[in-house]
C-alpha cells in the first residue's frame, strides 16, 4: 500500500494533462503538417494520418506520434516520407509554430494558477516533464501566470532526455532536493506512465483529458483520474 502521506513533489506532464489536448494541439499539429507538406492539403492530411490523426473524431490516437513524441521524432517520421526536407529544418519549422501558436490555442483544463497554488498551500513542490520544447513550455505556463509555481520545468531538449526515459523525472529530484519514493507522476498517455514507473517514483496518475482512455491508463496505472483537480482528493484519500 503507498503511503500517500509521504508524497511531497508532483511532477505533471503538460499537454493533454495540465492543458486539454484536442482544443490546444489539433490546430497545431494541422499547421505543422501543412507547413511540412509546402501548402499541399492532400499531402498534409497523409502526414496526419502516418502521426496518428483519427479524423473524426479530430483527435490521435493513444501513444501515436503526434500524441506522444518530441518535435524533432515527429519531424524525423516525416522528413523520412519527404524529399524536401532535412530533419533538422523540419524540426526548427514545427518548433517555431508550436512556440508561436501554441499560446493563441492553449486550453487549460482548469484555473491553473488557482490549482497550483491550492497544491504549493498543500506543501507539494511542483514540476513540469514535457515532450514538448522547453521554450515552448515557459511561454505557455507564463501566459497562464503559473510558470513560477513550478521549481522544474523541462522539455525534450533540455538535456535530460525523452520520454518515457527516467532523466527528467531523476534531474526534477536532484532540483528539488526530492527522493523518487515521495514523488508521484501525472500525464495522459502510457510514455507519461513508463516514465515514472523507469524512474522509480511512489506511483503514477492517469488523467483523461489527452489522447488516451481509461482504459489505455488502467494498463499503467491504478489510478486514473477525470482530470488534475482530482490529484488532492485522491491523495486525501489515499491517506485515511
Amino acid at each position: 500500500m503507498v503511503n500517500s502521506k509521504a508524497i511531497k513533489g508532483i511532477l505533471f506532464d503538460k499537454d493533454g494533462t495540465l492543458f486539454d489536448y484536442n482544443a490546444t494541439w489539433m490546430p497545431l499539429n494541422h499547421q505543422a503538417a501543412l507547413l511540412a507538406a509546402r501548402g499541399d492539403q492532400g499531402l498534409a492530411d497523409e502526414l496526419m494520418v502516418f502521426g496518428g490523426w483519427l479524423r473524426e473524431p479530430n483527435t490521435v490516437s493513444a501513444g501515436s506520434l503526434l500524441a506522444a513524441h518530441t518535435n524533432f521524432e515527429i519531424a524525423e517520421a516525416w522528413a523520412s516520407r519527404l524529399d524536401d526536407w532535412s530533419t533538422e529544418d523540419l524540426c526548427e519549422g514545427i518548433t517555431e509554430i508550436f512556440n508561436t501558436s501554441g499560446i493563441e490555442s492553449a486550453a487549460p483544463v482548469t484555473d491553473l494558477s488557482l490549482f497550483l497554488n491550492q497544491l504549493r498551500n498543500l506543501n507539494f513542490t511542483l514540476g513540469v516533464a514535457t515532450s514538448d520544447s522547453e521554450i515552448s513550455a515557459h511561454a505557455m505556463l507564463k501566459h497562464f501566470d503559473c510558470d513560477t509555481l513550478f521549481e522544474y520545468i523541462a522539455g525534450y531538449d533540455s538535456g535530460y532526455g525523452s520520454k518515457p526515459g527516467p532523466g527528467m523525472v531523476n534531474a526534477f529530484c536532484e532540483t528539488t532536493g526530492l527522493d523518487l519514493s515521495e514523488v508521484i507522476v501525472v500525464g495522459d498517455n502510457h510514455h507519461d506512465m513508463e516514465m515514472g514507473a523507469n524512474a522509480g517514483v511512489a506511483f503514477s496518475v492517469g488523467v483523461l483529458t489527452g489522447t488516451s482512455t481509461r482504459e489505455d491508463l488502467s494498463v499503467h496505472t491504478s489510478y486514473v483520474l477525470d482530470d488534475i483537480t482530482g490529484i488532492p482528493d485522491l491523495l486525501a484519500d489515499m491517506a485515511v
